[in-house]
């Protein structure tokens, strides 16, 4: 692929290598199934039947005793929709994972430094449709330096509390926001802040941290509030409801 036809490309990169110890499940989260498919199966399919889309790279651990069991499968489903889909091994946190993962894209793929990635949580499996497409259009606006990333404004009552929670003061909701994912880079741009802030020692909470870390600007895409992580046992029931409805009216 050339650097023009990349430039008009993008790349999704799913970190799956962590265990969702608070799932207290046997299984890591991305693993656990909903409607007959698992939740990492749902979350890909998001992404590949974008035509902007050149290709899904899935991130697991060394030590995943799963995801040959589903590989042939993504593959397969992928292929039948004109999707590449590859795998490599993660690290030991998710910075690093993501760190791996674009090392892959540059080493292996010989992805241009240019080329656009969004980086996606393996639990979101209910991004949608109209939210991807708003991401994607701020390629046109971003320079090569900065990024963008889904987030929803913050709705709810912010109380600080001591060690003992009892309440200390309640925080303004004035401009903050909840980060979500995808969040959208150029390739150089993040491998390179990941890897400044590892050798800082500095904590990256998300991708766009990394950035922030590194002076560099990323702008807010509003997204919507159905697009949650599946972080504990609660979750699954809203997902399989919100699932329902998206493959109902917002397929991709």
């Amino acid at each position: 692929m050339d650097n023009e036809a990349q430039s008009k490309s993008i790349w999704v990169v799913i970190p799956a290598a962590g265990v969702g110890r608070r799932m207290q499940s046997d299984i890591p989260k991305q693993y656990l199934k909903i409607q007959g498919k698992t939740v990492l199966e749902h979350t890909v399919s998001r992404f590949t039947l974008l035509p902007q889309v050149a290709g899904v790279l899935v991130i697991v651990s060394e030590a995943d005793a799963h995801w040959n069991e589903l590989e042939s499968t993504l593959v397969n489903d992928c292929r039948d929709k004109e999707t590449l889909l590859m795998v490599t091994y993660g690290g030991v946190d998710r910075s690093s994972t993501v760190a791996k993962g674009l090392a892959f894209l540059l080493d292996e793929k010989k992805l241009a430094l240019e080329q656009w990635v969004m980086i996606h949580d393996a639990a979101r499996p209910c991004v949608l449709k109209a939210d991807l497409l708003n991401l994607m259009s701020m390629r046109q606006v971003l320079n090569k330096d900065s990024g963008a990333i889904l987030a929803i404004p913050v709705r709810d009552t912010l109380k600080q509390a001591g060690d003992d929670k009892i309440v200390l003061t309640t925080q303004s909701r004035d401009a903050l926001w909840q980060a979500q994912t995808p969040q959208l880079f150029t390739l150089g741009v993040l491998y390179d802040a990941l890897n400044k802030a590892s050798h800082a020692g500095v904590l990256i909470t998300d991708d766009a941290s990394a950035l922030e870390y590194d002076r560099k600007q990323v702008h807010l895409v509003e997204g919507s509030s159905s697009n949650i992580k599946l972080t504990t046992p609660s979750d699954l029931a809203i997902i399989e409801f919100l699932l329902k409805g998206i493959e109902g009216k917002d397929a991709v």
